[in-house]
């Protein structure tokens, strides 16, 4: 029986606005390519994919600056390559450093209210973790979550980072449930689904784009309207 459900927080509880599709097609506008937001999906997927997979590798933030630098314009050579531009160096820093310098906030998406309500009228515990070095408590009150979350564990609290175990073991601590009790719910599947999985904790795999039917291992999800369900299954 699940008594706790964790959720990972970016591109699973909220993401930014202006969305990074609509920030990376205006930097590619202001280089001179006009691409569209849609048409960047999945070459961000793709960017992220190869993003995570290497921070899964070795931390980002424990390699030299030059390394930070080299995945960072590896990331953008994937966009433009999977957009149909000619992927060239000179263009990957231009573009990396125009999409940094773009103003971002966080929201919520439109699923996120309604399946955390659900979730407490349920009396379930529910915790969000993730690889943000910062606290996140602060944006929760912004977003008015607060009283529908247990508690956040971050990265930066625990001195690891998604999948390495200490951050899903600190949040079973907190919400003093056995691993087999709980259901944790995010969009990477090295990150989310490995990392949850290796300490015993049942993964979901959060597909909002629908991006990932290879994926069969674990629960597949495509958006938070779909948990009640996969609850009742469990």
């Amino acid at each position: 029986m699940i008594k706790a459900v964790f959720f990972d927080w970016f591109n699973t509880l909220a993401h930014y606005y202006p969305s990074r599709e609509e920030l990376e097609s205006q930097a590619l506008q202001e280089l001179g390519f006009l691409i569209t937001p849609d048409t960047l999906r999945q070459a961000l997927y793709l960017a992220d994919k190869y993003y995570y997979e290497e921070h899964a590798r070795l931390p980002i933030g424990r390699r030299s600056a030059a390394e930070q630098a080299g995945v960072q314009i590896q990331y953008q050579l994937i966009v433009l390559k999977h957009s149909g531009i000619a992927a060239r160096d000179d263009l990957a820093v231009k573009l990396m450093k125009r999409s940094r310098e773009l103003t971002v906030k966080f929201v919520l998406y439109d699923d996120v209210l309604p399946a955390l309500e659900s979730l407490r009228k349920k009396n379930l515990t529910v915790g969000i973790l993730s690889n943000l070095q910062k606290e996140i408590n602060s944006k929760c009150r912004e977003l008015g979550i607060t009283h529908l979350v247990d508690f956040t564990v971050t990265s930066g609290e625990v001195g690891a980072e998604k999948p390495a175990a200490p951050i899903f073991l600190k949040a079973l601590a907190l919400a003093q449930v056995n691993p087999t009790e709980t259901m944790h719910i995010g969009d990477q599947y090295v990150n989310d689904v490995l990392g949850a999985r290796n300490v015993g904790i049942q993964p979901v795999l959060l597909d909002r784009d629908d991006v990932s039917p290879q994926i069969t291992d674990c629960p597949r999800i495509c958006g938070l309207d779909e948990l009640d369900n996969l609850l009742k299954q469990c």
